[in-house]
């Protein structure tokens, strides 16, 4: 199992859509329909990073997400921890104190300072938060739009999630007339 898990990809690859402001919030299914990832899978993600100040949310049918703060200031990390919450890279079991030959105590030098193993993970644990610290959503974006990005792709881009939400605002009209009409004939 993976220490950082689907989740923080979807959640990251949605952000990205988020960074260049969009005319209409789109909502958690606009923005895993846009990258073929399940929608509700993504609509599990969304609470946990508006919880964490990542996200803003509005409601409504024009309603959707937009970035709660500038996208210079959310990291990588912010995003792994609002997802996965806190979890160490590393569960020291103290394996080293339980050897068959100290049968049930085991000499103090057995477990005398830090499990070495423990230490190795403790340190890779400190190198990967760092990291994921240091990145953030503005330089994943410049990194996206550095591969070649056709100039009209982001108004494509601009015309799917806008012509989402004109069919969400016609669904609700249909349904309101439907409810209209369903009261008018009882």
């Amino acid at each position: 199992m993976a220490y950082i898990g689907t989740g923080v990809e979807y959640a990251l690859h949605c952000l990205l859509w988020l960074v260049a402001p969009l005319e209409q919030r789109p909502s958690s299914r606009d923005l895993a329909d846009m990258q073929g990832v399940p929608p509700s899978f993504v609509a599990k993600i969304f609470p946990k990073l508006e919880k964490a100040g990542i996200v803003e949310a509005s409601g409504g049918i024009r309603g959707g997400y937009r970035l709660a703060r500038p996208a210079e200031d959310i990291s990588v990390l912010d995003v792994v921890d609002a997802v996965e919450g806190p979890k160490a890279l590393f569960d020291c079991q103290e394996v080293r104190g339980r050897c068959a030959l100290f049968g049930t105590s085991p000499p103090k030098w057995a477990n005398r300072g830090v499990c070495g193993i423990h230490a190795v993970m403790l340190n890779a644990e400190k190198v990967l938060r760092e990291e994921l610290a240091k990145t953030t959503l503005a330089s994943l974006s410049a990194g996206v739009l550095g591969k070649g990005m056709p100039s009209g792709f982001m108004n494509q881009a601009q015309i799917w999630f806008a012509e989402r939400q004109t069919a969400r605002e016609d669904a609700r009209m249909v349904g309101v007339r439907s409810r209209a009409t369903t009261r008018e004939s009882d």
